[in-house]
């Protein structure tokens, strides 16, 4: 069965699932993680105390994917597109490794400004 996490940025509230890569098992070993959120454009990221290289890296996600930046060390939720994007794709800074993606509608997280704290458990 997949693993679920459950992200909580102040009112909205998000399952998600992980991935069967080592970077979700990363991500699951570190729960609970509590942060404060960045935005970047419609990208949400925040620490996540977690050092590694990632795998897999991706130059470009999709709506709704999870990622981990390693320059950053940030989990990172993405729900449209950032300033390096071009056109419809949804482009970090520089790659991440996708780790999981949410249930439901992701620009739920539109509504969350830098500052509010965050959190990310295990279900």
């Amino acid at each position: 069965m997949a693993r679920q996490i459950r992200i909580t940025a102040g009112p909205v509230s998000a399952l998600a699932t992980l991935h069967d890569n080592a970077m979700a098992e990363r991500i699951w070993a570190a729960c609970p993680i509590t942060s404060t959120a960045k935005t970047w454009g419609d990208e949400i990221y925040f620490d996540t105390n977690i050092s590694c290289e990632g795998e897999d890296m991706q130059a470009t996600v999709e709506l709704g994917d999870l990622g981990y930046w390693p320059p950053g060390q940030a989990f990172c939720i993405f729900f449209g597109p950032t300033p390096m994007s071009v056109g419809d794709e949804i482009r970090p800074a520089s790659p991440v490794a996708v780790f999981g993606v949410l249930e439901g509608d992701p620009t739920v997280f539109k509504a969350v400004r830098g500052g509010t704290a965050i959190s990310v458990e295990q279900v």
